[in-house]
């Protein structure tokens, strides 16, 4: 089924696709397995696609972004990262997750000071919510900044940051009033190199190794009041408003994984031999890749609806989970199914199909896991 989403302007799109396919061809495939041991990318990486033109799409070009805010753009990206395995790769957390919150919620000051080395690629950039203790309960967050005159004074840990290591700028999410329940929250922006900042290690990871995930730590963090986003008290209100895109974001990743998935598993029957003849002759593994392509067709349909709902500003919380959960479990399903196909092979990391195994787990889990995905949906059925 020929997909129509990009069908308002072809060449455009085409064009971007072709950059972003070439970029990951030349700068990031030749070097993905030594950064999946070294535990993190190369800075050289971020700046050479600020100088292609991947960061920040949707920032106005006065800051040095594209400024075109069309979330396809970062959907041909999140989709191109995912067709060659680049799991590591932290920019659809840089575009699709912490840069609405700098376009919505920065002052101009904010965004003279921080926006152009975001699309440089000299800023990269993190988002912290989880804590030790807490996960999909922001609620529960017990990172804390008192305002003590000009700054806030901030105590607190976090963990499974994305681009934790590398993260030069990190919007931290607090508790500024303790008593005000979901309006005590706001959100502060630390800065690399503020004293009582620390990172702590890079968590060892069952998949999506070459990616730096870590442990943040803030004791007595002074940071000027001038690194509030957006209004104090807020931050869960913004936090609840920005969530559907990062839910859409991994929506998009999943399904071009489980179509990669059927692409490599497909190739790999018709030239795997068993008894004499490829094993893609069988009618257990034609039935097996005729259900999986029925769900990557189903899943595509849907994302992509998704998709120009949210191009549209229509994607509501409820299609956005549906989403996140759908994919994410279908991708799951997918690569365990074609890992099957592979045999003993599809258990050895030299095949693509064993990484995107291992690299599909995590994706049921973050953006909410998918039982929180489930209750929103519930409980819109009641509402």
């Amino acid at each position: 089924m020929q997909r129509n989403i990009f069908d308002d302007d072809p060449d455009a799109f085409q064009a971007f696709r072709d950059l972003a396919r070439t970029f990951v061809e030349r700068e990031i495939e030749p070097h993905h397995e030594q950064w999946e041991a070294d535990g993190q990318v190369s800075r050289e990486v971020w700046l050479a696609a600020g100088k292609a033109g991947l960061l920040g799409t949707d920032v106005p070009e006065e800051y040095g972004g594209g400024g075109v805010a069309d979330f396809r753009y970062n959907a041909i990206i999140d989709e191109e990262l995912t067709r060659a395995g680049a799991s590591g790769i932290g920019f659809p957390l840089q575009n699709d997750v912490v840069a609405p919150y700098l376009l919505r919620l920065a002052n101009d000051e904010q965004k003279r000071r921080w926006l152009p080395g975001f699309c440089s690629g000299e800023i990269i950039t993190a988002i912290a919510m989880t804590e030790p203790g807490t996960g999909s309960d922001l609620q529960g967050i017990q990172t804390t900044a008192v305002r003590d005159g000009d700054d806030y004074i901030v105590n607190g840990a976090k963990t499974f940051i994305t681009n934790g290591i590398m993260a030069d700028l990190v919007i931290v999410v607090a508790k500024t009033d303790p008593d005000a329940g979901s309006k005590g929250f706001s959100l502060i922006v630390v800065e690399r190199d503020m004293p009582g900042f620390e990172r702590g290690r890079r968590l060892k990871k069952v998949g999506m190794k070459a990616q730096d995930t870590a442990e943040l730590f803030f004791s007595d963090v002074r940071v000027p009041a001038a690194n509030v986003l957006g209004e104090v008290g807020q931050g869960f209100v913004y936090l609840m408003q920005n969530l559907p895109q990062e839910r859409l974001s991994i929506a998009v990743g999943c399904t071009a994984g489980v179509e990669r998935a059927l692409e490599h598993t497909a190739a790999y029957t018709k030239d795997r031999r068993a008894f004499g003849k490829p094993i893609s002759s069988f009618q257990n593994t034609r039935f097996e890749l005729a259900e999986i392509a029925t769900e990557a067709q189903v899943a595509r349909v849907f994302t992509d609806r998704c998709l120009a709902e949210h191009v549209a500003g229509r994607l509501s919380v409820t299609d956005a989970a549906m989403a996140k959960w759908w994919t994410s479990d279908l991708l799951k399903r997918t690569v365990d199914r074609c890992v099957q196909l592979h045999g003993g092979y599809g258990y050895m990391l030299e095949y693509p199909i064993a990484r995107a195994f291992l690299d599909a787990r995590v994706q049921s889990i973050f953006g909410g896991t998918n039982e929180i995905m489930k209750e929103i949906v519930g409980r819109s059925l009641f509402s």
